[in-house]
């Protein structure tokens, strides 16, 4: 991987806002990183000229963060959570920072539409395989930030009591019956599903490590496959029910094994409450999409260009890594088709 175009990349981006234009995401650091992880560093530069001019400046903070509890979830604050986190990772090595804070905001798990632990996740795979680095200490402070101030429990979700796989919580997944409005609305209505605790319950908790990370392993693969089904949906906001689940499962080596089961908990509830409020009832016929290896698959993602194609090509090139399953690279192209 180029480390220097990412870092310049990084610091181009860390003078804007995590959001813009009210709620919509900064995707630029995950996008720029899964460019740079995949060999299109070259792209780069030209692609954050078209996309800074749509970002806001950086906001401002209006005063410490004394009571972390009271401040989780508040927007008005995120000037503050930036420059709490900007501080907390000059102080402290990053993984005692990640510690200490993954167990508060993984309940949150939904804050900014998953966006939050999204670009942890991009955030730590550089430090986990690149090293650390001013610009990459400052790129994790600033997702840490975002998910603090967006911090959004999934509604209705308790612990995981069920005993089924994957794929079979999955396919019990009821749908709302109103799908109108963004994120925070369709979510609101959770709660008058009357399937919908039964069926964020229904996975089988994961009891070692090693289920846990099988768990998410397969959870990104049968999401990715989801895609190809329901991902004419809602074909943006559908990305997220793979992409968050990947976010958690490049996080867990970075993490005490106490939370992975806790984790893994959270990311099925993420990939649920998405796929729940977005995705249609009725499946469609699988899509016709040219094949092709992971590298051709990732080279026409970046030729298209959209950050949430180019994440989701990211995310199904590690799915495809973990299970050879060709089937997955293809939600990559759907997502090009309908994007």
């Amino acid at each position: 991987m180029d480390d220097g175009i990412l870092d310049e990349a990084y610091r181009r981006l860390h003078g804007t806002g995590p959001e813009f234009e009210g709620w919509l995401s900064n995707h630029g650091p995950m996008a720029v990183e899964a460019l740079v992880r995949h060999g299109h560093g070259t792209r780069v530069h030209r692609w954050l000229d078209d996309y800074l001019r749509r970002l806001d400046e950086l906001p401002r903070g209006l005063r410490p963060i004394d009571d972390w509890r009271e401040a989780l979830g508040d927007p008005k604050r995120a000037g503050d959570w930036l420059a709490h986190f900007d501080r907390e990772l000059r102080e402290r090595p990053w993984r005692a920072v990640l510690g200490t804070w993954w167990p508060r905001l993984l309940p949150g798990i939904a804050a900014g539409a998953t966006h939050g632990v999204i670009r942890v996740g991009h955030a730590v795979r550089v430090l986990r395989e690149d090293g650390a680095a001013p610009d990459r200490l400052a790129e994790l402070g600033q997702a840490l930030g975002y998910w603090a101030a967006r911090w959004q429990p999934v509604p209705g979700v308790g612990p995981l009591t069920g005993r089924s796989d994957v794929a079979a919580a999955l396919a019990g997944l009821p749908r709302i019956a109103e799908r109108t409005g963004g994120i925070r609305e369709r979510l609101g209505r959770l709660p008058d599903v009357s399937e919908w605790p039964g069926a964020v319950a229904a996975l089988r908790p994961p009891t070692t490590p090693a289920e846990a990370e099988r768990t998410l392993t397969d959870l990104v693969h049968r999401a990715g496959l989801d895609y190809l089904r329901f991902g004419h949906g809602n074909p943006v906001m559908l990305v997220h029910a793979v992409t968050a689940p990947t976010a958690v499962l490049r996080t867990l080596p970075a993490l005490d094994p106490v939370v992975w089961a806790p984790s893994v908990a959270a990311a099925w509830s993420a990939t649920a409450a998405v796929t729940s409020v977005y995705a249609p009832p009725a499946p469609a016929s699988l899509p016709a999409v040219a094949p092709g290896g992971p590298a051709e698959i990732f080279a026409r993602a970046a030729r298209h260009g959209d950050a949430h194609v180019v994440k989701l090509a990211d995310a199904v090139l590690d799915a495809h890594a973990a299970t050879g399953d060709d089937r997955v690279l293809l939600a990559a192209g759907y997502a090009a088709q309908l994007i």
